[in-house]
Order: structure tokens, then sequence, then C-alpha cells
């Protein structure tokens, strides 16, 4: 047998390593978004649990993406409906051509620097593939009336979830948080009791 055949009969009968098993990204058992302890910015340990009642707008991040100016307008929103019961929670992920390489100082310094931001910034996470966190397997894997499931595209993809804390919309990273579409759905989640 030549050393190919035995190098294909290897990398074919060892576990974990064939086609099927390489993208696959089950959901934690837990299904409700707001069910995970995440770290913030500055490293404490924040249970999502504590934004409850609230509209609650999900965004993973980056400071050196072609989208970054999107924090302008996710700083306006908050601004605008923080009192009315929206919470913005953005997470900063390097997994796309690596525009977000900085540590956590690096991250919030820019952020309160060129945008203002006041609003809830996490950890960097991981948002697809096998190393992604919880949080993110969850949002993905949901399917919903509201929402398809499916993986992460790229830098600013957006999930809304209503005061009950699951997730009534999912919109693209090029839909701008001001986007009357995005807007529509925060207002009408915001008018609900609580």
């Amino acid at each position: 047998m030549s050393k190919l055949a035995l190098l294909l009969i290897a990398v074919v009968a060892t576990p974990g390593c064939s086609p099927s098993n390489a993208n696959e990204q089950e959901a934690p058992k837990v299904s409700k978004p707001l069910s995970f302890t995440m770290k913030s910015l500055s490293g404490e340990d924040v249970n999502l649990s504590k934004y409850e009642g609230k509209v609650v707008l999900i965004v993973n991040v980056a400071s050196k993406c072609g989208l970054t100016p999107q924090y302008e307008q996710l700083q306006a929103l908050h601004d605008k409906y923080a009192e009315g019961g929206l919470a913005i929670l953005c997470f900063p992920c390097n997994q796309f051509l690596f525009q977000e390489p900085g540590g956590a100082e690096r991250i919030q310094e820019f952020c309160r620097a060129n945008y203002g931001v006041t609003f809830d910034m996490f950890g960097k996470v991981k948002v697809k593939g096998k190393g992604a966190c919880d949080l993110y397997k969850t949002l993905t894997a949901l399917d919903t009336e509201a929402v398809v499931p499916g993986k992460i595209s790229w830098n600013f993809e957006k999930f809304i979830l209503g005061r009950d804390g699951q997730v009534r919309a999912r919109f693209a990273p090029r839909t701008k948080p001001d986007d009357p579409s995005i807007l529509k759905v925060i207002e009408a989640e915001l008018a609900k009791e609580v």
C-alpha cells in the first residue's frame, strides 16, 4: 500500500476528522439567551438575567471593521431608548479578518474616545465555530417564527430580544442600528408590558 493511501486511511479513521464533524456547533441545553453569565469588558461576571424585562439588542462588534461607525448609531439608540427599557449588549469578536485585535483596555478606550460609548460592553468572545461561546451557540441555533437559525456572517450582526427574553428579530451586519426595520421592532417591544 502506498504512503498516500495509508495517510488517507489514517485521516478517515481518526475520530473528529470527518467533514461532518468539522463544522458542528452544538447549542447548549439552555435555550434562553439571558440564562448565561458573561464577562464584562472589565472582567467581572455579569449574569444576563439582570436584563430580563428589558428589550435587549445584542451585537458582535469590532474596532477595525468597515461597519465600526455603527457604534455611533448604537450609542444614539442607547441615549434615546435606555430609560424606556432598551439594553444594548456588545460583544467584541476577532474572528472576522482579525478586526478586533486589541485587549479589553484598548477596546474600551477606542469605544469611549471615538464614539462616546456608555452602553454595556463585554469581554471578547467567539461567535462561530467550535469555540463559540454558549450565548452565541444559542442565538444562532434558535429557530423561532421571527428568526432563522444560522452562523454569524460578519461583525455587527444584530439580535433583538423582547421583554420576555425571547429572540424577536435578527438583522444582517450592514443593516444600520437606526434602520427603520430595527426601530420598528425595538419600539414595538418597548411598548409591551413588562
